[in-house]
């Protein structure tokens, strides 16, 4: 018998990863030649990788990246990033509160994230938590990748669960989009790197804290969607 997944983000539902993003971001922009982005402004940037988020950064500046320029760039991050590992990058407060809750009532639990994977395993050991997930699935793990909802759906079946009786927690309309698109109940919460409100994307439900995040309240979500 298969068991439910509680399926975690990574950036900004997680782990707050948002200062090492950052700096690592700044490297490249500024050795591009470009200004340094402000905290303020990397809600606008993250969500589907680091391909992206350059490009973005980049944009706010009116700088329109070849193909080249932006793989150069990201291999300037990926290099900066990885070497800083974990860095100033924590776990939300309550989050490892709320997996052992989960894992106490017979879930697993799994990240799906665009993060890279070699990056998100390193995070996620370089913050001791390796031993709380049964699969950590990033961007280049499948062939697609989210809002693609099968990102999702394989997740949960490479931790040995079913779709039908998971739960998808993020803080994007990426991570919302996706769920939706795989027919799962998603919580998102309201502190992680999106411009809008989380609202505006209409999860399931929105928590303010991982204390919110019980096995009860998925257990509601799963049974109405039935």
């Amino acid at each position: 018998m298969t068991e439910p997944v509680a399926v975690f983000d990574l950036d900004g539902t997680l782990v707050d990863t948002a200062p090492d993003l950052l700096d690592s971001l700044n490297h490249c922009l500024i050795h591009a030649g470009l200004d340094a982005a402000e905290p303020i402004s990397l809600k606008r940037f993250v969500g589907q990788g680091g391909r992206v988020m350059i490009t973005r950064a980049a944009e706010a500046q009116q700088k329109l990246l070849n193909d080249s320029e932006i793989d150069r760039m990201l291999e300037m991050f990926l290099t900066h990033y990885a070497a800083n590992m974990p860095g100033k990058s924590t776990p939300y407060p309550g989050v490892v509160e709320a997996i052992d809750g989960f894992s106490a009532q017979g879930y697993r639990i799994a990240i799906c994230t665009n993060k890279f994977q070699h990056l998100s395993i390193r995070l996620i050991e370089g913050l001791g938590l390796s031993d709380k997930f049964a699969a950590i699935c990033g961007c280049d793990r499948f062939e697609f990748r989210k809002p693609d909802p099968r990102h999702l759906t394989e997740t949960i079946l490479a931790a040995g669960g079913d779709p039908a009786i998971s739960i998808m927690i993020g803080d994007s309309r990426t991570d919302i989009d996706t769920a939706i698109a795989a027919g799962i109940p998603v919580v998102a919460v309201d502190w992680g790197y999106t411009d809008q409100h989380v609202s505006h994307f209409q999860p399931t439900t929105i928590i303010s804290h991982f204390r919110e995040l019980t096995p009860d309240l998925a257990k509601r979500l799963i049974d109405a969607k039935c």
